[in-house]
C-alpha cells in the first residue's frame, strides 16, 4: 500500500511496476482519479464550512432585521449544502480505500521482468537426485502400502484435501516440526511464538490476503474471525498500529502453526495425496527490519529456510520469481523447490519474500529511532521453514527403497528411534 502523495509524485514509475506485476494500469488510474475527486470535494466542503462560520459570526453584529434574516437564510442554505458534500466525500473515501487495497506492490528493481512463471529464473541448486534401479513409487502408493496415511477415511471425515497420518508417519510430522522449529530458534536466533490460529479480518488486510483473496480463506460465519492461511498473518501483525523502536530491529519470529486454505483458485489440480491440501502444519519465519537492511536480510532468511533442506540431503533448487509471478504484496520472492522422483516434478516447499514497506503501511506499523526521530515504516520479510506436506512427499519419494520401505535421513532416524519405515507401527 502506498501513500497518496507518493502515488501522485511517482505515478509513472508505479504504473510501470503495476503493469510488470500483470495488473491493469487502470487500477492506478482509478486511485489517482478518486484522489483528485476527493481533494476537489474537500476544497468545496471547506469553502462551505468557512461560509457557514463566517456568516454565523456576522449575524450577531447586524442590527437591521431584514439584513439579519438574509444572513440567517444564507447560513441555513450553506449548512444544508454541507450534508450532501459530506456524504459525497465519505463515499469517495471508501472507494479510494478499496482501490488502494487492490493496488499491488511494485517489484524491487532487482526482480526479473516477466509475465508469468515461464519468466522465473533458477538461481541455485543442491543435493543429490537419486538414480533408482527401480521405478520409483509416488508418495500415495508408498504411504498407503505401508499403512502410513489413509486418504479415503480422511475424506469420509472432512472431504477431499485432508489426511489421516498413522504411526510412523504421524511421528514423522511431529519430529520434523519440532526439529525445524528448534533449528530456527536455537541456531538462527528467531524468537518462538505460539500465536492464535484465528485472526480478525484487519490482520489479513494488513498482510494482503484481504480483500482480494477472500475466497481462498476460511471464515467463521457469525464473527469477524478467520482461520490463518499461514503464521505470517499473526506474526507480522503483532505490532500493527504501533510505533516500535528502530533499535530493536530486526525482530525475528518463528512459529509452528496449522494453516488453512480453501485453494479456491486451484480447484481440480493436484487432488491426490499431499500435494495440495486444505490443512497443514508449517514453520514460518517472519522478520521486521529497517529499510536499509531489508533486502540483505531477505537473502539471510532464504539461507535459513534452506537449512533443513540441506541437512536432510534433499535435492533442491531455488527459483527467483519474475515480476508477473509475484504475489500482490511481494516486491521480491524466492521459491524453494524439492525434487519428487515418484511424482516426477519439482514441488514448492517455501516462498521467501520481502514486501518493502507495503505490509507495514497496510497495518499502520511504524518505527522510530531514539524515541524522537522521524517516524517511518519498517520492511517485512517472511518465508516458510518449511511446510510439512510436500516436505513429507520429498522425504518419502527420495528415500524409498526397492521393497517399498523408506530409509530415513540419519537425523530423523535418531529422532524417531528407527532407521527406516517398514510399517505404520
Amino acid at each position: 500500500m502506498y501513500s497518496l502523495r507518493f502515488l501522485r509524485e511517482n505515478a509513472e514509475s508505479v504504473r510501470a511496476g503495476v503493469i510488470a506485476k500483470g495488473h491493469p494500469a487502470e487500477s492506478l488510474d482509478l486511485v489517482l482519479e478518486l484522489d483528485r475527486r476527493r481533494r476537489g470535494i474537500l476544497v468545496e466542503l471547506e469553502h462551505k464550512r468557512h461560509e457557514v462560520r463566517s456568516t454565523s459570526r456576522s449575524i450577531g453584529t447586524v442590527k437591521d432585521k431584514s439584513e439579519r434574516d438574509v444572513l440567517i437564510a444564507r447560513t441555513r442554505a450553506a449548512s444544508e449544502a454541507l450534508k450532501p458534500l459530506e456524504d459525497s466525500i465519505a463515499k469517495v473515501a471508501d472507494e479510494l480505500d478499496a482501490a488502494l487495497l487492490d493496488l499491488p506492490n511494485t517489484p524491487h528493481e532487482t526482480t526479473p521482468l516477466g509475465s508469468d512463471a515461464s519468466g522465473n529464473i533458477p538461481v541455485a541448486d543442491g543435493g543429490h537426485v537419486p538414480d533408482f534401479e527401480f521405478e520409483p513409487r509416488n508418495h500415495v502408493d508408498l504411504a498407503e502400502n505401508l499403512g502410513l496415511i489413509d486418504f479415503a477415511r480422511s475424506a469420509k471425515l472432512s472431504g477431499s484435501g485432508f489426511w489421516l497420518h498413522f504411526g510412523a508417519s504421524a511421528r514423522l510430522q511431529r519430529a520434523l516440526s519440532n526439529w525445524m522449529l528448534d533449528l530456527q530458534t536455537r541456531e538462527h536466533g528467531y524468537t518462538e511464538v505460539y500465536p492464535p490460529a484465528l485472526v480478525r479480518g484487519s490482520a489479513l488486510v494488513g498482510t494482503g490476503q484481504l480483500p482480494k483473496f477472500a475466497d481462498d480463506q476460511y471464515k467463521i460465519a457469525s464473527e469477524d474471525l478467520w482461520l490463518i492461511p499461514t503464521a505470517e498473518v499473526p506474526l507480522t501483525n503483532i505490532y500493527a498500529d504501533e510505533i516500535i523502536a528502530e533499535e530493536t530491529l530486526p525482530l525475528k519470529f518463528a512459529a509452528l502453526t496449522p494453516c488453512f486454505r480453501r485453494e479456491a483458485g486451484a480447484a481440480g489440480t493436484d487432488t491426490r495425496g499431499l500435494l495440495r491440501v486444505h490443512q497443514f502444519d508449517k514453520v514460518e519465519l517472519v522478520r521486521i527490519t529497517s529499510p536499509e537492511t531489508g533486502y540483505s536480510e531477505l537473502e539471510e532468511t532464504l539461507e535459513h529456510a534452506l537449512a533443513p533442506v540441506k541437512l536432510l540431503g534433499l535435492p533442491y533448487r531455488v527459483i527467483e520469481l519474475c515480476s508477473g509471478d509475484l504475489s500482490l504484496a511481494s516486491a521480491k520472492t524466492y521459491d524453494i523447490e524439492l525434487w519428487a522422483p515418484g511424482t516426477g516434478r519439482w514441488l514448492e516447499v517455501s516462498s521467501v519474500s520481502c514486501f518493502g514497506e507495503f505490509q507495514a503501511r497496510r497495518m499502520n506499523l511504524r518505527c522510530r529511532s531514539g524515541g524522537k526521530g522521524q517516524v517511518r515504516h519498517p520492511y517485512t520479510i517472511n518465508g516458510s521453514g518449511l511446510a510439512l506436506p510436500r516436505l513429507t512427499v520429498a522425504i518419502m519419494e527420495n528415500f524409498q527403497q526397492a521393497d517399498g520401505s523408506i530409509r530415513l535421513p540419519e537425523l530423523l532416524g535418531e529422532r524417531l528411534g528407527q532407521a527406516e519405515i517398514t510399517t505404520a507401527g
